[in-house]
């Protein structure tokens, strides 16, 4: 069978496109030793993951799309958590919870990074929760005193809708809108450290 006739036929050209960015992504995965161990082929743990966490996925415009996002960043979090199919998990939700809100993923995982690590039990020394380091009076202001910021969604979803607050208030200006986010507005400290992390292991 002709092999260029067999692609045209079953994918569009950009689908084809992402397909071998995808491959490309794990071909070079495998050569340094992340998605499968030497002369072993991929971890099948990890493709069973994936695949669950893509046909799980609802904010991303096709499968392709969340190959690409997913593998891109798994193995950067890899030094924060270290069970793929937990990797995976959280990636998928954090995209969720960040489309939703109408920000950058990759912004929030960079404010994640910085705020807590991504420990989702972190506790900051004035009493800030989870992932996204919410502060349990957010609870009390919206009436929702029951709500646990200790459950990542739900840190997600507090998070994500703060610092969209903060960059609409801020007619779109993201330095502006994390020194609010952090309680740190007129001082820079904070909003750099968090675009660097973007810059260096997030963009």
């Amino acid at each position: 069978m002709n092999s260029s006739r067999f692609s045209t036929r079953l994918c569009r050209p950009d689908q084809l496109r992402r397909l071998l960015l995808v491959l490309g992504l794990v071909l070079f995965g495998c050569t340094q030793n992340t998605l499968a161990q030497p002369q072993q082929g991929i971890d099948p743990q990890l493709r069973a993951s994936l695949k669950a966490t893509i046909e799980a996925s609802d904010s991303f415009e096709d499968r392709y799309d969340a190959e690409v996002w997913l593998m891109s960043k798994q193995d950067k979090l890899a030094r924060f958590v270290k069970s793929p199919s937990e990797r995976l998990d959280l990636l998928r939700r954090i995209h969720r919870a960040a489309r939703r809100a109408s920000l950058q993923p990759e912004i929030v995982l960079a404010l994640i990074e910085v705020e807590s690590g991504f420990n989702r039990f972190a506790v900051s020394r004035v009493g800030a929760q989870g992932m996204m380091q919410i502060m349990p009076f957010w609870k009390r202001e919206i009436g929702r005193p029951d709500d646990n910021l200790i459950d990542i969604d739900t840190n997600l979803l507090y998070g994500c809708t703060i610092l969209k607050h903060y960059l609409d208030r801020a007619d779109g200006r993201l330095i502006e809108a994390l020194a609010r986010y952090n309680g740190s507005y007129g001082r820079n400290t904070y909003p750099r450290k968090v675009m660097d992390t973007w810059s260096q292991h997030w963009r």
